[in-house]
């Protein structure tokens, strides 16, 4: 008898060890293609690349200023902490990065499949609904995109929180409770989102756990969560504040279109689970555009499906949760309260949609009921559905290798995309693919002018001004200031407008003008590097005495050197010329020798010439006034 149990354990182990690497090594043969992909032009910039803290690797001064200062427009201090041990540990190769990405997605499979094992004790049940989790295509975004780190570390802890509770409700001390609320405070740490994950957690009394059984344990178990819904209220508080307000800078839009955007848009993340094609980094938000009858439909069809889900509770109780964790999860990213310009999004289904894996494997399990070949047709309707779903996912994959591959796209599955455009745009524009980069600059702010909200998208002041910088290398410079001026009457204190209106100003003679700009640019974002520079340059270099002041050159290049990470030749060489304009030109040599060495290893062969030319007037005590100046962008 002993030797039977202990053998039916061991190959239970065993199954389980071989579940969880067919789980690790599915997810690879996906996702493992992303270790050749690039950083992309879309927020990979703030949170890695030319984030000069972040890329400094883990320092106490970056882990303090990951507790205590908002990135990226959310409060995430675990997630910086991570981008900043990639640095640490791989650099600015992109490839380590995406590394760790996969990696954590990986961790969060396995982990899944073990808790569900552990709270249901369906083994097969459980792997299937953690493969699908794995490589379903929707989960190309989070894993793809480094700047989705938030994603895949905040699924760890939120299936590290499912495990500690499992853990409490089997032996209910402290330590345990204490733990669960660890866990769960780290997840909050790496993405806000989580904060529904208490409502989960009442969920799984109900089912499997079955601690739910009459309304006076409802009200223990209610009272039970009070310390996790404490700090899901903090989070909150602290999410809101960090996006300086519900919506941050942009205004809102209206209610009645939030409204029926996010009734539509619980439909359509049902819709590309099953179907999931035409997916897009970006998808434009409908406004009043969705159809009375779209609308009706998708709000009949919730209603439902929540009628059935409450009539099957007793019978079916996985249906009931399964639902309410997808409805659940997904409110703080539905759209009612709006936190950007998207319609919807493929990586907010990263963790709402496991409760439909759940609702839909037991379902069909069930449904098939004691059929003769039960097994078997499971057996192949599992195959035959992770087969597709990895083959749509591999063919999602190469869309993300890089910027211009991505956005080309998302502007061939969808229509009038104005991020994309303008994306695009950008990364043209810093090609110097000029005359196609103003081409989708237009076509943006044509899509953005013809929208009922217009006026209220911040980005349509992030593309009048990119539109004047590239006319302003193209020499256009009267149409630049025009674009300039256009991006500042939507947005009075945009730095970047000011600080190309500056650069515009500059060319046409008018330096008093130009140092207003900047002045107003550093007013805005005491941090840019652009305008510090262009304002030190000034102060270091103009032939006109009056704007010449060596003190302040220094103190700006100084920390334009400082915000840029110490590794802009161009800002580096606008330091030695401060220094030379004060009469410290051993400083002023020090500095040009190491803005010498940068342009080096950077390729800069041009900008490397002009830099000897400047270490030989130095050398001769001149200060480089009437050098040509290469520092504006």
């Amino acid at each position: 008898m002993d030797k039977a149990l202990w053998s039916s354990r061991d190959q239970n182990s065993t199954l389980t060890v071989a579940i969880c690497i067919f789980l690790g090594a599915i997810t690879w043969i996906v996702f493992g293609q992303t270790l050749w992909h690039d950083f992309l032009n879309y927020d990979d910039d703030i949170y890695v690349y030319a984030n000069p803290i972040v890329t400094s690797g883990v320092t106490l001064r970056g882990v303090a200023w990951a507790f205590t200062h908002v990135h990226a427009g959310n409060w995430h201090p675990l997630t910086t902490i991570s981008h900043m041990l990639d640095c640490q540990l791989f650099g600015l190769k992109p490839g380590g990065h995406h590394f760790s990405n996969v990696l954590l997605h990986t961790a969060a499979v396995i982990l899944l499949f073990l808790v569900l094992h552990q709270m249901t004790g369906a083994l097969w049940r459980s792997a299937f609904v953690a493969a699908v989790f794995a490589i379903h295509p929707l989960r190309v975004e989070s894993v793809a995109w480094i700047a989705e780190r938030k994603d895949v570390l905040s699924g760890v802890f939120f299936m590290l929180t499912l495990a500690a509770y499992l853990r409490y409700v089997r032996k209910q001390t402290l330590s345990r409770f204490v733990l669960l609320t660890t866990a769960f405070a780290c997840g909050l740490l790496t993405k806000p989102m989580l904060v529904t994950v208490p409502l989960v957690l009442l969920l799984l009394d109900y089912w499997p756990l079955q601690r739910m059984v009459d309304l006076q344990t409802l009200r223990k178990l209610a009272l039970e969560k009070i310390p996790l819904l404490a700090l899901s209220a903090a989070s909150s508080v602290a999410t809101i504040l960090a996006q300086g307000g519900p919506t941050g800078e942009m205004e809102p839009f209206p209610l009645t279109w939030r409204m029926t955007n996010a009734v539509v848009t619980y439909l359509v993340y049902i819709a590309q689970m099953f179907w999931p094609a035409h997916l897009a980094a970006f998808y434009p938000h409908p406004e009043n555009r969705l159809p009375v009858s779209a609308i009706i439909l998708a709000a009949a069809l919730l209603a439902t499906i929540t009628g059935v889900a409450f009539v099957l509770r007793r019978t079916r109780p996985y249906f009931i949760v399964g639902w309410l964790w997808y409805l659940g999860m997904l409110l703080p990213v539905i759209g009612v309260l709006q936190i950007g310009m998207q319609g919807h999004a493929d990586r907010y289904t990263y963790l709402p949609q496991i409760g439909l894996y759940l609702l839909l494997t037991w379902g069909i399990s069930d449904l098939l009921g004691s059929l003769r070949y039960r097994r078997s047709l499971l057996a192949l309707g599992a195959g035959i559905v992770l087969v597709a779903l990895t083959r749509s996912a591999q063919s999602q994959m190469p869309n993300w290798r890089d910027s211009e591959t991505l956005w080309r796209n998302a502007l061939a599955v969808t229509a009038n995309n104005h991020v994309a455009h303008n994306n695009l745009a950008v990364l043209l524009q810093r090609r110097g693919q000029l005359d196609e980069a103003i081409s989708h600059y237009r076509q943006a702010l044509t899509i953005r002018s013809n929208s009922g909200q217009a006026r209220h998208y911040l980005g349509l002041a992030r593309t009048h001004s990119n539109l004047g910088s590239v006319l302003l290398r193209k020499g256009q410079i009267d149409e630049a200031i025009a674009e300039c001026e256009a991006a500042l009457k939507l947005r009075p204190a945009y730095a970047d407008a000011h600080t190309n209106l500056g650069n515009a100003l500059l060319q046409k003679g008018f330096v008093e003008q130009a140092i207003v700009h900047y002045e107003q640019a550093l007013q805005t974002a005491p941090a840019s590097a652009p305008a510090l520079n262009n304002l030190a340059q000034i102060f270091a270099t103009s032939h006109d005495a009056r704007f010449r002041n060596g003190s302040r050159a220094i103190l700006l290049a100084e920390q334009a050197d400082q915000f840029s990470g110490r590794k802009n030749p161009v800002f580096v060489r606008t330091l030695a010329a401060a220094y030379a304009e004060f009469g410290e030109f051993n400083k002023a040599i020090d500095a040009a020798e190491r803005a010498l060495k940068l342009s080096i290893a950077q390729g800069d062969a041009a900008l490397a010439n002009d830099l000897r030319f400047d270490i030989d007037l130095y050398r001769v005590k001149l200060p480089p006034r009437d050098t040509p100046n290469e520092s504006r962008p």
